[in-house]
């Protein structure tokens, strides 16, 4: 594995699992690092990023906003299908955005739920843990909170109403209550 793989800075990718990477736009950019890790599949989920073509990787790109109104949700099943589809064929993907902190990542927990039987609250822990600099907005939360529910029939992640009114995940709650607005 080349040196930057597990670092998580907004331009590098990181490891999730053995085939599943995350990462922002940089990390997409050179075809040589993708191809010394092995990546075979390139996700992007951004509208911004433009259309990329490699000699060897296959490029999916599925357009989306990072807005709370987004319906990312629309979503998960086709991309954890994907990603999957790619692990069987013995590939590796990586799924990226602008900065791989918000839409990328909900799709990632999206695959981790489905594919792996992870429950939200684990999954967010697992990939937080390669990728700190990850947040899903607010919406996508939303949206994984309901794919948790009719993944599993319940949630370990519940919404709730911040001290500014906004629904957060109340696992940021916390983090919330020590701003200073």
């Amino acid at each position: 594995m080349s040196a930057g793989a597990h670092c998580s800075p907004l331009g590098k990718m990181a490891k999730i699992t053995d085939f599943l990477y995350l990462g922002g736009l940089a990390a997409a950019k050179t075809e040589h690092l993708l191809k010394e890790e092995g990546i075979t599949c390139v996700i992007n989920a951004s509208m911004e990023a433009p259309d990329v073509s490699y000699e060897s990787i296959q490029c999916t790109r599925i357009r989306l906003e990072d807005n709370p109104t987004c319906n990312i949700g629309i979503h998960f099943d086709l991309v954890a299908d994907k990603i999957d589809k790619v692990r069987r064929e013995r590939g590796k993907v990586l799924v990226h955005c602008i900065a791989g902190v918000s839409r990328s990542a909900t799709l990632v927990l999206a695959y981790l739920m489905k594919y792996q039987k992870m429950k939200l609250i684990d999954a967010h822990a697992y990939v937080k843990q390669r990728r700190p600099l990850i947040r899903p907005n607010p919406g996508f939360w939303k949206d994984l909170v309901d794919f948790e529910k009719k993944l599993f029939h319940k949630n370990t992640i519940n919404m709730v109403e911040s001290k500014v009114g906004l629904l957060i995940p109340h696992i940021y709650q916390d983090e919330m209550r020590k701003l200073v607005w």
